[in-house]
């Protein structure tokens, strides 16, 4: 074999060698990228069915305390009033003045605890939630909150009107409440600032402000009850949650969903 066919064999030989790094190296690329795309089609679909499995767990849970209310009411209201009634019977033919007082203490007790009783089971079957619109819901919670006198919240939005499912209101009433009291116990705020506003490209934005005491992060050894409640409840809907707080410059809540493409 001459020299130039040695040199013609070397560099078709280096030129295939090249060839094979090059479809190797190509082959690894996509197999990665595909998995990539892979992982993440799985994550996507194990966060909907996290979001799903939530969602179906809060409307059971809402479920259960209508019917734990009716059988309240049912059941053990009917006893109570039943008991009321034999009470009064008694008060009204006992004739021993002592007796007879502590019938009456015992016929106000029980009065009392079917008033109580009513009022939990008028509170866990009422679905005010699917009734009612998610301003009203709020506007409510806000003209609660100012009866106490404890602190002031004002309440503003940019629509009237909000077409939202049970989860979406259940989650933005939740938050809203959990961020209120945490505020009137810890943050000793005069004033909360609560807007809810909707855009083309935003479905809706809730943003929160007291002008409390705020809090470090970073010295917090846990991020507490309340607000994981909140981050919970914001990604059963898939939105975007962020608060922030300083000592002495109050707390900020600002949860968005953004409108699918």
């Amino acid at each position: 074999m001459g020299k130039t066919e040695l040199l013609i064999t070397i560099i078709l030989f280096n030129m295939f060698f090249v060839l094979f790094v090059a479809a190797v190296m190509m082959y690894i690329r996509k197999y990665r990228q595909r998995k990539k795309e892979y992982l993440h089609e799985i994550e996507v679909k194990n966060e909907i069915h996290k979001r799903e499995l939530l969602a179906t767990q809060l409307e059971i849970q809402q479920a259960t305390m209508q019917q734990i209310g009716r059988e309240l009411h049912d059941n053990i209201g009917q006893k109570l009033t039943l008991v009321s009634l034999y009470t009064q019977q008694l008060l009204y033919e006992n004739k021993v003045p002592e007796v007879s007082e502590r019938i009456e203490q015992v016929s106000q007790i029980i009065n009392q605890s079917l008033q109580d009783l009513r009022s939990l089971s008028k509170t866990l079957t009422d679905d005010k939630i699917n009734q009612k619109e998610i301003v009203t819901l709020i506007q409510e919670e806000v003209d609660n909150t100012n009866a106490f006198k404890k602190c002031k919240v004002l309440f503003k939005c940019n629509f009237r009107q909000l077409d939202l499912s049970f989860v979406h209101k259940n989650v933005l009433l939740r938050i809203t409440q959990e961020f209120i009291q945490n505020s009137i116990k810890h943050s000793n705020c005069q004033n909360i600032f609560i807007t809810l506003n909707t855009s083309d490209e935003v479905l809706w934005e809730l943003n929160i402000q007291d002008d409390g005491i705020g809090f470090d992060r970073s010295k917090v050894k846990s991020n507490g009850i309340g607000l994981t409640n909140m981050k919970n409840r914001a990604e059963i809907i898939g939105a975007d949650f962020c608060m922030e707080s300083r000592e002495n410059f109050g707390t900020t809540l600002n949860i968005i969903l953004k409108k699918q493409p």
